[in-house]
């Protein structure tokens, strides 16, 4: 049964067209979720049958943008609605932001990878933006044409062109194909397909490795451009591309429609970046980043962040006017950030909020909230304003009793008097707790909610001594190449690309910022456990730096997860975002 299918995978979202009844054609089951069906075959099959199949798949940056936009517009009332028609176009600033590798939360080119690739290809138009997309791709880097490319764009290597056919389809791309649209127009200007040919070559790229498809294309493509006068390594070269290709490589007009979207989130991210987190933030989970690497990078671009307040806070995140002459608002944090909290019960919390409540006693009768409702806003800190510090607030939450089924049902959730059976706060013993530490503080921000706005884990650890004379992020503009150093930080990610050669690349995070590891495979090796595990690291490593960009190649690793107060706690508290 090797080889034979196991189970049924299905795709996350498209249909198909035909001319009659479709289940007259094809197969049609039920799906899991109520009113789909899933079609039996695969997307060759119904290749093979004719059938036209149209996938529709959902990109989270359109509705952060359509969220951002909307918080601009409405804090201009009266004038111009502010759309992605009306973005100018060719900001110089939105790209000298991209060339400093400034992209944590910009669609497409946020990952280290891409991050690592903006200060080399610096790109300075929109068309540099859509190789920008294509050339960090499984198809490029397999093809290698990313290096060329790069040496050619930088003057390092000269631009030439086979013929002046071949000119025609490369001068765009410096003589490089970076997009599948040239490998199918070099298949007919250099070999000699015709267009029907280079179709039916388009489709064995995508499906070479299932099917072998690819073989009996070599002969053809090598003999014809020996035939038309180029040389044997030239056409050689262009038949690996084109296998390069079949690992995904991107057509043009895919990668210009994605370049709009990372110009469209980038301009908004340099000129509007209260917005921009705030219509992040709020259209979470989505991309590379956790809230808290967002919340972070929020404060490093001069955003006001204000913590959780049961009395203002909605249930997304939202803008407020800056205390200050600061030019941009002040983000407020939303109660969807706090862990356990439903929708329904924030609902009440903000239906009660016009009238206002000036105990826990009162939030409690008036948005008829529980003791675990309670419980979570206490431990998260949102009671601050109410009840002081979180040792009190959770003391004060105590003393109050869920409503009975029968009162439940009788409150309208704005008053009855039986609803919280609460003592009358002027007989109840006054108590006062000690505050929670700084530490305390750090570890309940992220148990409860993600993130802290208060001091970084590695803020309070610096001065350990395990810890001293390690490097912080910042420090390393100060190092060479080739300096050995030691770094500690917290693992905010972890990822391993499938053409990286069993390279893993992981981020550090510290209070300065995100640091740049690379992982080769003998080091993986060595130390598999600690990185895959530890929340906390420390490295010894070699810089590595070309322009601005800079990483830290590891030779050794400890695990220092014991230096956070709890290691069971830490392994719940903080978690990377990992992805293979």
């Amino acid at each position: 049964i090797l080889g034979f299918p196991r189970h049924l995978s299905q795709h996350v979202g498209g249909f198909v067209i035909s001319a009659g009844p479709l289940a007259q054609l094809v197969p049609i089951e039920n799906a899991s979720m109520p009113d789909r069906t899933v079609i039996q075959w695969d997307k060759e099959d119904l290749e093979t049958l004719g059938l036209l199949k149209i996938d529709v798949l959902a990109l989270g940056m359109l509705t952060a943008i359509r969220k951002a936009l909307a918080l601009v517009n409405f804090d201009k009332p009266g004038g111009k609605p502010l759309s992605i028609q009306q973005i100018p176009a060719e900001d110089p600033d939105t790209y000298a932001m991209l060339q400093r590798g400034d992209s944590v939360g910009v669609f497409q080119v946020e990952s280290r990878a891409q991050m690592a690739m903006l200060p080399r290809l610096k790109p300075h138009n929109f068309y540099d933006l859509v190789i920008e997309v294509a050339i960090v791709r499984p198809g490029p880097i397999q093809g290698d044409m990313v290096h060329p490319y790069l040496r050619r764009r930088q003057g390092l290597e000269p631009v030439s062109y086979a013929s002046p056919g071949v000119r025609k389809v490369l001068e765009r791309t410096l003589g490089i194909p970076i997009f599948q649209e040239q490998v199918i127009e070099l298949a007919m200007v250099a070999a000699g397909f015709s267009a029907g040919e280079a179709d039916q070559l388009r489709r064995a790229m995508a499906a070479w490795k299932k099917r072998g498809g690819l073989d009996h294309f070599e002969a053809k493509l090598v003999n014809g451009m020996l035939e038309r006068g180029h040389d044997e390594e030239f056409a050689q070269r262009i038949f690996n591309q084109i296998k390069g290709f079949g690992d995904y490589g991107f057509p043009e007009s895919h990668a210009a429609s994605f370049a709009l979207l990372v110009y469209i989130s980038a301009w908004l991210k340099c000129h509007q970046p209260g917005a921009f987190y705030c219509g992040l933030l709020n259209s979470l989970p989505m991309g590379f980043y956790s809230p808290s690497q967002l919340i972070q990078d929020a404060q490093r671009h001069h955003i006001e962040v204000r913590p959780l307040d049961v009395g203002i806070s909605q249930w997304d995140h939202t803008l407020e006017s800056p205390t200050s002459t600061a030019a941009q608002p002040a983000l407020r944090l939303g109660l969807r950030m706090i862990k356990g909290l439903s929708l329904d019960a924030a609902d009440r919390i903000m239906q009660a909020q016009p009238q206002g409540f000036r105990s826990a006693q009162e939030l409690a009768r008036m948005a008829n909230l529980d003791d675990q409702q309670l419980g979570f806003l206490a431990r998260s800190g949102a009671l601050y304003q109410l009840a002081g510090h979180r040792h009190q607030a959770h003391w004060d939450v105590t003393g109050i009793a869920a409503p009975l089924p029968l009162e439940r049902s009788q409150t309208d959730g704005r008053s009855c008097d039986l609803a919280m059976t609460a003592k009358d706060p002027a007989q109840q013993d006054t108590i006062s707790l000690h505050a929670p530490s700084v530490t305390e503080d750090m570890f309940n921000d992220y148990r409860y909610t993600g993130l802290t706005l208060g001091p970084h884990p590695m803020t309070l650890l610096r001065e350990h001594p395990e810890l001293r004379g390690f490097r912080r992020a910042v420090d390393l503009e100060e190092c060479r190449t080739g300096q050995m150093i030691r770094i500690a930080g917290v693992v905010t990610g972890r990822q391993r690309p499938g053409t990286a050669s069993g390279v893993v690349f992981l981020t550090l995070e510290d209070e300065t910022g995100n640091t740049n590891m690379v992982i080769w495979a003998s080091v993986m090796e060595r130390f598999r456990a600690v990185l895959l595990q530890g929340q906390l690291l420390k490295f010894k490593g070699v810089v590595e730096r070309e322009g601005r960009v800079i990483h830290v190649v590891a030779g050794h690793v400890e695990n220092a997860s014991h230096l956070l107060e709890d290691s069971v706690s830490a392994q719940q508290t903080f978690k990377s975002r990992d992805f293979h």
